[in-house]
C-alpha cells in the first residue's frame, strides 16, 4: 500500500502562486503520477501528469501556468501553479499508478489517492 500526503494549498490572490507538495509513503519503480482537481458539486478532473519516462501531459486550460515535477530522491511530487484564477479554486489531489502505467489524465489510470489540499484564489 502506498499512502500520499498533499500540502501547500492555501487562499492566495487572483495572479499568485503556490506550490503543492505531494509525498509518497516509499519508492515506486517507473510509476505514473498525476496531479487532480474537484470543485463543489463537480467531477474530479486531471490537470498534469507525469510518466516513469519523465514524459508530461496538461490540461488545456493549466498549460502554460501550471509545471509538474518530481523528486525521486525525495518521494515528492510537485505542482507549481502561477497566475492563478478564481477558477483554479479547488480541492488539489494526487494520484500514482505502479509499474506499467501509462501517461493519463483519467483518474480511472490510478490506484493510489492522497486526501487533498484545499486552493482558494480571490480575485
Amino acid at each position: 500500500q502506498v499512502e500520499l500526503v498533499e500540502s501547500g494549498g492555501g487562499s492566495v490572490q487572483a495572479g499568485g502562486s503556490l506550490r503543492l507538495s505531494c509525498v509518497r509513503s516509499k519508492y515506486m519503480w517507473r510509476s505514473c503520477m498525476a496531479w487532480f482537481r474537484q470543485r463543489p458539486g463537480e467531477e474530479r478532473m486531471g490537470i498534469a501528469a507525469v510518466d516513469s519516462n519523465w514524459k508530461e501531459d496538461y490540461e488545456e486550460y493549466v498549460k502554460g501556468r501550471f509545471t509538474i515535477s518530481q523528486d525521486d530522491a525525495k518521494n515528492t511530487l510537485y505542482l507549481e501553479m502561477s497566475n492563478l484564477k478564481p477558477e483554479d479554486t479547488a480541492m488539489y489531489f494526487c494520484a500514482a499508478a505502479p509499474f506499467g502505467c501509462y501517461l493519463s489524465l483519467n483518474r480511472i489510470s490510478y490506484n493510489y489517492w492522497g486526501r487533498g489540499t484545499q486552493v482558494t484564489v480571490s480575485s
